[in-house]
């Protein structure tokens, strides 16, 4: 017979023990904030599509680290926006590329934050497509060569991390192989092991200019019915060597995050992309939900799920609320 004089409890006592026994733990050294860099002097606009979100150009980088030193992050993923654009998108390891000037100018102000880049070819390209095209298809292997070119690239410009996100295959081999020879053994790669061909990427696309101009990218990103693939990828990466494994975007594949957090013993990346942003953005400004409560409890979410590591555009407003205690 029940004894109702032993219940099982739900911990309910001050706020103070209630943080000392969460289960889930944030820092922000696990933030990485992406930062869009582009070509030309005196820029400094906000990015329509992404409220609260900016345009730099390198000269006035130091606005971004200031508002990063301000609220406690350390960690950029940089995104480049050439002046110049071609079929090979040549721009993307350039020497005196934008992302390659955005590493530069940031390691001048700031020596102590840590820079990750994006490698790949849409913001590029003319075409507006991830590599090199064969007709109207990317051709994998000329891809993989360009790749290469741009990651070696970021690494002699200053870059502490590089992450290719075009789903090549192969390519997290080739860059090891390339970064290692030309001495960047020290260099990790972030791979963008699980990246889904995805409707949430159109404010990015906007911000970036890298829609394709024509098709889709469903031929080398992943289908959003399929999960048993993305977990092939990623094993497919962690035998090339990656030392990070992404899953893009992430609320949407909280499945995926925890399903990759149970298989492999690498750090799981997770981005929290521009469409998960702007969704929050509008229907707080529609006045239908809390913003800073629905962007901590999204935060919560992907950790929980498994995550080690979450690129967001809200670094900044999270850290903050690490910082009081409302998450973490």
């Amino acid at each position: 017979m029940f004894n109702e004089t032993i219940r099982p409890r739900r911990l309910r006592t001050s706020d103070c023990l209630r943080r000392m026994v969460r289960e889930t733990r944030i820092s922000p050294d696990s933030l990485i904030w992406p930062i869009f860099v582009r070509e030309g002097t005196d820029i400094y606009e906000e990015i329509p599509s992404l409220p609260g979100q900016y345009h730099y150009s390198p000269d006035q980088l130091y606005r971004m680290i200031e508002r990063a030193r301000a609220h406690g992050v350390s960690r950029v993923i940089l995104f480049g926006l050439p002046a110049h654009k071609d079929e090979c998108g040549s721009g993307a390891w350039a020497a005196d590329g934008i992302v390659q000037q955005g590493i530069r100018k940031i390691k001048e102000l700031a020596p102590e934050m840590y820079v990750i880049t994006d490698v790949c070819m849409c913001e590029y390209t003319s075409h507006g497509h991830c590599g090199i095209l064969c007709g109207h298809d990317v051709d994998n292997d000329k891809t993989l060569e360009v790749l290469c070119k741009t990651a070696l690239s970021h690494a002699q410009a200053g870059a502490d991390m590089v992450a290719p996100s075009d789903m090549m295959d192969g390519r997290v081999a080739r860059i090891r192989e390339i970064l290692d020879a030309n001495g960047f053994q020290n260099v990790p790669v972030m791979s963008y092991a699980a990246k889904y061909a995805s409707y949430f990427y159109g404010p990015f696309r906007d911000a970036a200019g890298s829609a394709p101009s024509f098709g889709d990218r469903r031929s080398y990103q992943m289908d959003w019915h399929n999960a048993r693939e993305a977990m092939r990828e990623c094993e497919l990466d962690v035998q090339e060597g990656a030392d990070i494994l992404m899953v893009k975007p992430a609320l949407s594949y909280l499945d995926l995050i925890h399903e990759a957090r149970r298989r492999f013993d690498l750090p799981i990346a997770a981005y929290s992309v521009s469409g998960e942003y702007a969704m929050i953005k509008a229907a707080a400004k529609a006045g239908l939900i809390d913003e800073h409560g629905v962007m901590c409890e999204s935060a919560v979410s992907i950790f929980r799920a498994g995550a080690d590591i979450l690129i967001t555009y809200y670094a900044c407003e999270l850290a903050d609320a690490i910082r009081k205690g409302e998450i973490g």
